[in-house]
C-alpha cells in the first residue's frame, strides 16, 4: 500500500494505493505583507556555525519536546545523522511547542536564525521569505521529486522558490472519544449534527463525567484544534483567505457564532475547570485515564490514545459535528502539512553543504516511513508498511473528505494572538463573542 497525497480521490481506490488527503485550501499561502520581521540587506555568512578542524556545528531550532510518537522519530534522526556523519554536529534548541513561534520570531526580527529551522507554511513562512532571512533550496528538489507531489510543497514555495521541505500532515481537530462513556449516556455513535453533540454534553454532565478534556494553558488548542474547525463549519472554507483579501471581515455574523459555541461550551461546564491551567499533554492523559469523555487534538496524538495504549480500542475518532444553516461541509477536517525544514540564508559555503546534507538525509523516504509506522499521516506518496498501525488507515478514512484550512497557518501571527487571549477569556466568562470578533477585525486593521 502506498500512502501520498491527492487534494480530491481520498481513498477513493482500494487495493495497495491509499491516498492521504491534501487539499488546496490547507495550503493557502497569504498575500498580505505579515510584518513583524525587519527587512534584511545583508545576511553575513557563517552564523552560528562553525567548528574546529574538519568538523561543523549546526546549530538547529525545533518544536519537537512533547512526548508525541513524531516527536520521537525526528529526535531518533538526528542522532542517528550525528552517528553516520562524525565530521557535523547538529546543535538542537528545542524549544516547547506553545512558545516555538514566538521565539522563531523573536531570532527572525534580531536576524539570528539557527541553521536550519522547523518552520509553517502560509503565514508564518511569509515574513521569513520577504526579510530574506531562509534560502530557496531548488537546487536539491530533485531528492524529493518522486515522493513529495506538488500540492505537499505549495505551502512552502513562494513565487516559484522553494523554502522548506515538509515533514507530516497533521490533522488539528480530531475529536478523540471514549465510547463507554458515551454508550452510558446513550451514544453508541458520536453524535452527527451540533444538537446532538449538545444533548450529549449535557447528559454527560448529568452523569456525573467531564465532557471535554481541554488542556489550553498554552493557548493555541481553542484557536488551532476547536476554532479552526468550528469556524469552518459556520462559514466555509473560502472565509478565511476572503477575510485576508479584505472579502469578508471577522465581525461577520457566521464567525460570531462560531466564537460562540466556546461560551456556550464554556457555560455548559463541558470543560475540566482547570482547562488554562493545563497543557495539552496533561489533557491528552486526562482522557486517556477516563476522567473526561473526549479531548480535541491533533492527528498525531493517536499515537498516545489509541495507538501505544493497550486500551486504546475503547477510543473512537471522529469530526466536529454539522451545525445547522452552517456553510461548511461537515466531512472536511481542519489540516495541513507542517515542521518544514528549512535553512537559514546567507551560510558560508561549508556551512550551506552541511546544511543541505542534513535536510536531504533528515526528511527523505525513511523518515516519512517511519513515521507512518508509529501512525503518523504523512504528504508523501511511499509504500505503507506491513506493520503499520490499523488505527492509521482508520485515521485515513475519517479524513478523506477534504481539508480545511488551520486557522494560524493563515491569519498573521498578532492577530492569532488576539483571537488565543479572547477564547480563553470566553471560558472563565469574561467578554462575549461579538466584542471578541470585534477586537480579532481590529488587530487585522491595525496590520495593513
Amino acid at each position: 500500500m502506498k500512502q501520498t497525497n491527492a487534494s480530491s480521490k481520498f481513498f477513493g481506490k482500494t487495493g495497495r494505493k491509499a491516498l492521504l488527503g491534501l487539499t488546496a485550501s490547507m495550503l493557502l499561502t497569504v498575500t498580505t505583507a505579515c510584518g513583524g520581521f525587519a527587512p534584511k540587506t545583508d545576511n553575513a555568512s557563517g552564523g552560528s556555525s562553525g567548528g574546529d578542524g574538519d568538523q561543523i556545528t549546526l546549530t538547529m531550532t525545533h518544536p519537537w519536546t512533547s512526548p508525541n510518537v513524531d516527536n520521537e522519530v525526528y529526535k531518533a534522526r538526528i542522532a542517528k545523522f550525528e552517528e553516520e556523519h562524525p565530521d557535523i554536529v547538529i546543535k538542537q534548541d528545542g524549544v516547547a511547542s506553545e512558545q516555538y513561534k514566538t521565539k522563531l520570531r523573536t531570532l527572525a526580527a534580531a536576524n539570528n536564525l539557527a541553521d536550519i529551522n522547523v518552520v509553517w507554511p502560509g503565514a508564518d513562512l511569509a515574513p521569513l521569505v520577504e526579510g530574506k532571512l531562509v534560502q530557496p533550496i531548488n537546487d536539491i528538489m530533485d531528492s524529493w521529486s518522486s515522493i513529495l507531489p506538488e500540492e505537499a510543497l505549495a505551502g512552502f514555495n513562494v513565487d516559484g522558490q522553494q523554502y522548506a521541505i515538509p515533514t507530516k500532515q497533521n490533522f488539528v481537530d480530531i475529536i478523540y472519544y471514549n465510547k463507554e462513556l458515551f454508550a452510558q449516556v446513550g451514544y453508541d455513535t458520536f453524535p452527527a449534527t451540533y444538537d446532538e453533540f449538545i444533548d450529549a454534553i449535557k447528559k454527560l454532565k448529568e452523569a456525573g463525567i467531564t465532557p471535554i478534556s481541554l488542556g489550553n494553558k498554552e493557548r493555541w488548542p481553542l484557536q488551532s484544534s476547536y476554532i479552526s474547525i468550528i469556524g469552518d463549519r459556520f462559514t466555509g472554507s473560502d472565509f478565511l483567505p476572503a477575510v485576508m483579501e479584505k472579502k469578508a471581515k471577522f465581525t461577520d455574523p457566521e464567525f460570531v457564532k462560531a466564537l460562540a459555541v466556546i461560551q456556550e461550551l464554556s457555560q455548559l461546564k463541558a470543560f475540566n475547570v482547570d482547562a488554562n491551567n493545563m497543557d495539552s499533554v496533561q489533557a491528552q492523559d486526562y482522557l486517556i485515564q477516563g476522567k473526561a469523555a473526549m479531548h480535541i487534538s491533533s492527528a498525531t496524538v493517536d499515537g498516545r490514545v489509541r495507538i501505544n495504549n493497550e486500551n486504546g480500542d475503547k477510543f473512537g475518532i471522529a469530526l466536529f459535528p454539522s451545525v445547522e444553516g452552517g456553510k461548511g461541509d461537515p466531512a472536511k477536517s481542519a489540516g495541513i502539512v507542517q515542521y518544514g525544514i528549512a535553512i537559514k540564508s546567507g551560510l558560508d559555503e561549508k556551512t550551506k553543504a552541511a546544511a543541505e546534507e542534513f535536510m536531504q538525509y533528515f526528511v527523505n523516504e525513511d523518515l516519512y516511513t517511519e513515521l507512518v509506522r508509529s501512525g503518523v499521516n504523512v504528504p508523501a506518496d511511499i509504500d505503507i508498511p506491513e506493520d503499520a498501525s490499523p488505527y492509521l488507515k482508520e485515521m485515513i478514512e475519517l479524513t478523506k473528505g477534504g481539508t480545511a484550512p488551520v486557522f494560524d497557518s493563515v491569519v498573521p501571527a498578532e492577530v492569532v494572538d488576539v483571537l488565543q487571549n479572547g477564547l480563553q477569556a470566553l471560558t472563565i466568562g469574561q467578554g462575549t463573542p461579538e466584542e471578541l470578533a470585534k477586537e480579532v477585525q481590529e488587530a487585522f486593521d491595525n496590520m495593513n
